[in-house]
Parts: C-alpha cells; structure tokens; sequence
C-alpha cells in the first residue's frame, strides 16, 4: 500500500509494487513523482526525512538533511524568501541513493534510479493536470512571487489544464542515468550551483558536493502497549515523542475524541511539550538533553500539572513551513514513512538556473542569535520541524504515519495517534474528524487555539469556558495540516489513507 498527498504519486509507487518492488523502491518513485506534482510543497531542491522498519526488528531513520553554505551573508534577520533565505544545500537526492543502499543490502532490492523515476520523468515531461493545491498556494503568493526571478515562467498554470516542466524533466533524467551524485557533481550540479550563484544565493559547488545524508536509530517512546519511533534531533521528534509520552499518564480511555475534554487534554499536552522546543538543534553544533526531555519522571510531572479545568496561557509564536507526506508498505510488512519538503510554500522561490529546480529556504530556520543552540553557522544543518512516525506492536509496523504542518504536525500527529489508538478510529474516520491548530495562522495572526468549525458549538463553548482562546477553521481546513495513515493488524491486513484536506489517496494491492 501507498498513500501520498497526490494520486498520481501514489500510482507510480504502487506501480513498483506491482512489480515486486518493495517499500523504499515504491516510496523513491513516489517521492520523485510528488516532487514534480506538488511543487509547492516539495522538489529536488528541498530535503527529506525518513522512518524505515520491517518485521524482523529492523528500524532506521534517514536524514536527509541539507547543511548550511560554508560563506554566509551578513544579514540580520535571516530572510525567508529570495537567493539570501537559500542557505543550505539540498539532500533529497542523496537521501535517495542512501535509502536505495538499504533496500539493497537488507530487503534484496533490485531496483535503481534508472526506473524508480520513470514516472516522475514522464510526468515533467509530458504534463499533468495542475492540482487545485497548487493553484491555490500561487493564488496566494500571488504579490510575493513578482519579485521571485524566473518563478512565474516555470510554475504558473491553471487547475485542470496540462502543466508540464521540461527542464525540470531534463534533470531528473540526468539523475536517472548518472546517479544521485549527478545532482551535486555532476554536469547537472555544476549548473545548479551557477544558477543559485547567479540569483544570489551563498551556495556553492563545494557545498554541493559535501551534502550527505545519514542513517541514525530512531527515538522511541511507549504508548498503550506500542513503540512509537521518531527521528532524533535536529527534528522535532522529540517533540511529538514527549507530548504522547505525556498523554500516555492522562486517562482518554472513554472520553468523546470530538469532545472538548479530549481535545483539552491534548492542546495541554502539547503546549508543555513545545516549552522545550527550544533546545532541539544540530547535535554536532550543540548539546540536546534528550534524556531530560524524555524522563519519564519529568514526564509524569508535566501530566500532573495540566489543569484538566482550566487552559495554560500560550504567548509562544508559531512557525510555518509545508511538507508532504509519504508512507509505504510492502507485502512482507516492510514500511516507510517518509517526509519531503521545501520548508515555506514554493521554498525560497529561487529557480536554479536553468534545471527547472526550485530551491528550499530551510536557512530561514535559523535564526541569528549569538550564542543560541540554533544560530546559523557554516555546515550546520538548521532545526527541522520534520518528523514522520512509525508505531511497532511486538517489534513489528503497525502504524506508519505522518502529516504536513511544521508546528503543527506534533499538534497533528499527537491527536491523530490518540484517535487511532485510544479511540480506536480506523486511518479515515481518524483523518477526517476536526482537528486543532495552536499558534497563529494567515487568516488570524493571534497566537490562539484554532479548530475546525465541524467540532460543534458546545465544543467550542466548554473550551472558552476554560480560558483557551478559539477561534474556528472551516471545516477540512488545509491549515489543519494533511496527513497520511497506513496501519497494519496483526496478520498482515493494511487500512490506509489520505487526508480528505488533500489530492491524495491510499492505493493498496490484494494479497493471496
């Protein structure tokens, strides 16, 4: 089974699936083809974290994590968009290859980049029709983007009419025949590295060519019998971790998963686990006390402060950021969750050159404090607020999960598990109920509790009653973040979907 954020993404991993493939092939293809169909939210020029498991114990997480450029521009604050927010390099491509390598050496994969990106080449090729997502985010953009230099000629397009990339199609056919390390030295990276030159951008060749993405073990935490894995730092997977950790000692056994007793809980938990946001950065540049985040003691003490009456107060601002979400799983339970992203929507709005690749402006993540654990500094990689998920009952996938948001997708993440696993909901009655959103959105710059309006009146009453400031969303809001759910029963059996928020779907096969 595959679910993305786009069917015609989920078809081309489900396409490998077809053909014996396994997980991380059918996600590669999917990735590749997202990265064409979504442009907004995801490309070649973003990055890309992974969660990897199968049955037989194995788990990983794969950061593909692009660093900050060796020679930075003295410029406070840091922009978030333009050539001087494309600060750090791109690992989506080498996320790939390291991804491959696994497949290779553990699940006897077969399959390279020469086919996996078929359908991503044909797609930028040939043309799509323009999703009603990517209309609206250029709908949206609409006065920022006259100032985004060559933006308008790759990108613009209307819904339902045939969108086509030809340079784009170029590179990743590039990639297709050279290999990964085409994109960053290579011919292909060569002029991707003139191109962000030439817009302004401090990237360099030689910060190409030292992009690399890494294998590290997942953070675990308990919950109601399973293991949920999550990446370490610099992604906020600690984050999502401790909010469940802290659910975990609060009783939702019973409660009404629309209900303002359930959803209180939840935005409490979540708050006390964001006062720790702070300290999660790039462990090479500084100390994470993960541990401490994560005692059990301390999460306890954090349970028992919540009012369940009365809402703690939340002044703390909000970060944006877009991602898109992709979970495979193959016939043998082997499963991935994987997030790709440009960080904002349509990145920093830089077009390398003539690659047709848009750049990401995840440097914008950093900020320019001068002794802060996130201060941008040469070959740091930012903090990151990607984190998908994959839940083990007796060391095997159960759940495989994970959502698009930034700040909101431990928010996301942390209500959506307590429906699949306390309320028992199925993948899409749990996407689709009416979700919560903390901090502030395009629509309403207070830093208030923002929820779906299907959530009902009395909801939204009880809640004002015990001093959280709501406001409604509509209902389905895209600002509610777009999620994605694989989860799989004990004897094999998959459920899957995709947010009704999004272009997407789950597509599965029938097993005998």
């Amino acid at each position: 089974m595959v679910t993305t954020p786009h069917r015609l993404a989920s078809e081309a991993g489900l396409r490998v699936l077809e053909r014996g493939g396994n997980a991380i092939e059918a996600a590669v293809a999917a990735s590749a083809a997202l990265s064409v169909v979504y442009p907004h939210f995801c490309g070649l020029g973003g990055d890309a974290i992974w969660m990897i498991a199968d049955r037989k114990g194995f788990a990983t997480c794969l950061l593909g994590i692009g660093q900050a450029a060796r020679h930075l521009p003295e410029v406070d604050p840091i922009p978030v968009r333009g050539p001087l927010s494309a600060l750090t390099s791109a690992a989506l491509v080498e996320s790939w290859d390291l991804a491959l390598a696994h497949s290779q050496r553990l699940w006897n994969g077969r399959e390279g980049l020469r086919h996996l990106l078929d359908d991503a080449v044909h797609l930028a090729g040939d043309g799509f029709p323009m999703s009603q997502s990517q209309r609206f985010w250029l709908d949206f953009r609409a006065t920022e983007r006259c100032d985004w230099q060559e933006f308008d000629r790759h990108f613009l397009g209307s819904p339902g009419a045939l969108f086509r990339q030809p340079e784009l199609a170029a590179s990743l056919r590039a990639i297709a025949a050279q290999g990964p390390r085409e994109f960053y030295e290579g011919a292909l990276g060569r002029r991707i590295a003139e191109g962000l030159a030439r817009a302004g951008s401090p990237l360099d060749a030689a910060d190409l060519a030292a992009t690399k993405a890494r294998a590290e073990a997942p953070l675990a935490m308990p919950y109601r019998g399973l293991t949920l894995l999550a990446p370490p730092p610099p992604t906020q997977g600690v984050t999502t971790l401790a909010i469940m950790g802290i659910l975990e000692r609060l009783s939702l056994s019973g409660l009404d998963h629309q209900g303002a007793d359930f959803l209180h809980l939840c935005v409490e938990a979540v708050k006390r686990a964001f006062l720790d946001r702070g300290m999660v950065a790039d462990p090479d540049f500084a100390s994470v006390p993960l541990e401490r985040m994560l005692d059990p003691a301390r999460l306890a003490a954090q349970a028992a402060g919540i009012d369940p009456r009365a809402a703690l107060p939340w002044p703390h601002r909000f970060r944006t950021g877009d991602t898109a979400f992709i979970g495979a799983v193959d016939a043998e339970g082997r499963s991935v969750a994987l997030l790709q992203s440009l960080y904002y929507d349509w990145g920093s709005g830089v077009v390398a050159g003539d690659t047709g690749i848009l750049w990401q402006n995840r440097g914008a993540a950093f900020d320019r404090s001068p002794a802060g654990p996130n201060r941008l500094q040469p070959g740091k990689r930012p903090f990151y607020t990607l984190n998908p998920g994959i839940a083990l009952s007796d060391g095997r996938p159960a759940l495989v999960y994970g959502t698009q948001g930034a700040d909101g997708q431990p928010q996301t993440l942390a209500v959506l598990l307590a429906r699949l696993i306390d309320a028992g909901l199925d993948p899409q009655a749990a996407l689709a109920a009416p979700r919560f959103l903390l901090g502030r959105t395009f629509s309403d710059a207070r830093d208030a509790l923002k929820l779906e309006a299907p959530a009902g009146e009395a909801c939204f009453a009880e809640l004002a009653r015990r001093r959280h400031e709501v406001s409604a969303l509509p209902a389905l809001s895209p600002l509610a973040g777009q999620a994605g759910v694989i989860a799989i029963d004990a004897d094999g059996r998959m459920k899957g979907a995709h947010d009704p928020r999004s272009d997407g779907c789950a597509l599965g096969l029938a097993v005998n």
